[in-house]
């Protein structure tokens, strides 16, 4: 069942801590409770996983995509590897990010203020414990081990469009560049705001579409184009 205590935060400024009026502790007692919990401090894993992603707008919609990508954004740091989202298991495990989320907010997006990006950044907070849960579940017994990828490489032809810019490029070419899936990526026409890319995957193209969509640096447009030559079309988020 989706989880049904998740919070929102006021989302005009980043939150400062707040006094909740805690009956104040001898120092004597706090010095020593603080030495006896030491050791378990230091064994103990974090109580959240903190994921971030840039949204245009704080609607219902986009805060539920952008859950997923949070998620997303959280298993790669766990497993040490982006491919890994190419996997169906993962995939679905990561579309169901409201069961894991425990809280959100918004603050201000550095980047948006005069317009080039998204106005807000979400935050995130997952429960750690159940992340944990679902990637030993999936195959990843400790942190930073990484099960199999399904692996079929091929070969694919895209066009990419939102590029209006060499920074746009940049960002495109970067992307193709440290992405697991990607083996090579050659340009190979450009035309008005967008570029015909020949691709060289270490998957199938539908495991790549799905990674794509979950970190949304490029948006798939469509799987099976009706256009001769063109395996699927993307495009540059914002």
């Amino acid at each position: 069942m989706p989880n049904t205590n998740v919070r929102a935060r006021p989302v005009e400024a980043d939150v400062c801590p707040v006094s909740l009026g805690v009956r104040a502790v001898p120092a004597a007692a706090l010095a020593i409770l603080i030495f006896a919990l030491a050791p378990l401090a230091a064994r103990a894993a974090p109580p959240t996983y903190t994921g971030e992603t840039p949204v245009v707008s704080q609607s219902d919609d986009e805060r539920a995509e952008a859950l997923k990508t949070a998620l997303a954004n959280v298993v790669i740091e766990q497993t040490g590897d982006s491919g890994v989202l190419s996997r169906s298991d993962v995939a679905s495990a990561v579309a169901k990010a409201d069961r894991y989320v425990l809280q959100f907010r918004y603050k201000a997006n550095p980047n948006g203020a005069d317009g080039a990006g998204p106005r807000w950044i979400l935050v995130a907070e997952f429960d750690s414990a159940a992340v944990d849960e679902m990637l030993q579940r999936l195959g990843f017994g400790t942190a930073g081990g990484t099960a199999p990828v399904e692996a079929t490489p091929s070969e694919a032809t895209v066009w990419i469009g939102g590029i209006r810019s060499a920074e746009d490029y940049a960002r495109v070419i970067a992307y193709l560049g440290k992405s697991n899936l990607v083996r090579s990526a050659q340009p190979v026409q450009a035309r008005g705001e967008g570029m015909l890319v020949k691709l060289s995957l270490a998957t199938d193209l539908k495991h790549f579409l799905d990674a794509v969509g979950l970190e949304r640096t490029l948006g798939v447009v469509s799987g099976s184009p009706p256009i001769d030559g063109v395996d699927a079309t993307l495009a540059l988020g914002p």
